[in-house]
């Protein structure tokens, strides 16, 4: 249930209902909006049915939502959600630019990835310390080691770093080197690991599943909120389809969807969307024309060598093009 307060409620009046939801085993999550205060109830159906809101003074409406994701959804709070991490912003008319290798290969390799893209405009620096790979063979990253290149980089450059967690056991280990949690597609839906990065309140950038519905995608965002943490990015990086030309299929219709749907910013990775360098400036252009509130690029300055997804990195001059072309079609959808 979604309980909305009249302007005019006090404090007082709001006080009450939250003590009266509390008091009946129910949990309660405010959203303030442009002029009205939204009251989130989460629980038991039948106890929120027996609920008696509208008696309360303060009170202007309560609305039922259908949806089994509740916090996430647009009728929970209208207005978009912008994310704050320590300055930077994402969602509404901020675009949030992330980008660099795929793994942390070295110090070399990673400064020189973070001054190419923090030059051409970027924000954020990516890179994957813990890598989770399909083959046991491959390149599984630096772990710990990688977590403080990327720490000493971004320090040095001023760019947010965002990696991914992989283990439930690491929140601090990766709260204390990263500003942006990464949950990637195959932990989608680990329930134990979206519940520890909710309980952690550091940004969370979540990722949709190989396979995963818009529905159960915005249901894995659902635990994070339920948990407290509000600041969560959702990332499109392409699904599953019987299409082998490329690495998956970019569903950009997914990006109308959730502003649709939802009040969460929502970014897309062109990289792992086709799995093609020479794919991802078209795409990095659609997903902004389409709303995107950002990108995530994988960028390498020796492609041809990298360790990992190398087929799918542009090089700094490539990413250079790219930025140049969307911040033309930033400004137009009202961007920047």
């Amino acid at each position: 249930m979604i309980i909305v307060m009249s302007p005019e409620a006090t404090e007082v009046n709001i006080k009450k209902v939250q003590d009266k939801i509390v008091s009946v085993g129910l949990k309660c999550h405010l959203s303030q909006g442009a002029s009205r205060m939204i009251i989130g109830v989460i629980g038991d159906k039948k106890i929120i049915s027996g609920l008696q809101m509208k008696a309360f003074d303060g009170v202007e409406k309560t609305v039922a939502i259908t949806e089994k994701y509740k916090l996430v959804s647009r009728e929970f709070k209208h207005e978009d959600t912008i994310v704050n991490i320590d300055g930077v912003l994402v969602g509404g008319d901020h675009l949030g630019i992330m980008a660099g290798p795929c793994a942390v290969e070295s110090m070399e390799q990673l400064q020189e990835s973070a001054q190419a893209v923090k030059a051409a405009g970027a924000q954020f620096l990516r890179g994957g310390a813990f890598k989770p790979r399909t083959s046991p063979y491959d390149f599984q990253g630096f772990a710990e080691k990688g977590l403080q290149m990327l720490k000493t980089v971004g320090e040095k450059t001023g760019l947010k770093i965002v990696t991914e967690i992989v283990d439930v056991n690491a929140i601090d280990m990766h709260c204390a080197y990263a500003d942006v949690l990464q949950v990637g597609a195959r932990n989608m839906q680990n329930f134990e690991l979206l519940k520890v990065v909710g309980k952690s309140k550091k940004p969370v950038l979540l990722k949709r599943g190989m396979s995963a519905t818009i529905s159960e995608w915005l249901n894995a965002a659902e635990y994070i909120l339920s948990e407290g943490n509000y600041n969560v990015i959702l990332c499109e990086r392409g699904i599953r389809t019987y299409e082998t030309f490329t690495r998956n299929t970019l569903d950009l219709s997914a990006v109308a969807a959730v502003k649709e749907l939802s009040h969460l910013p929502i970014i897309v990775d062109p990289s792992h969307g086709t799995g093609r360098w020479q794919m991802v400036r078209p795409m990095a252009r659609a997903a902004i024309a389409a709303g995107a509130d950002g990108l995530m690029i994988e960028v390498h300055p020796h492609p041809e060598v990298a360790l990992s997804d190398g087929d799918q990195s542009l090089t700094p001059e490539n990413f250079d093009v790219v930025m140049k072309e969307v911040s033309q079609i930033a400004a137009m959808m009202g961007k920047k």
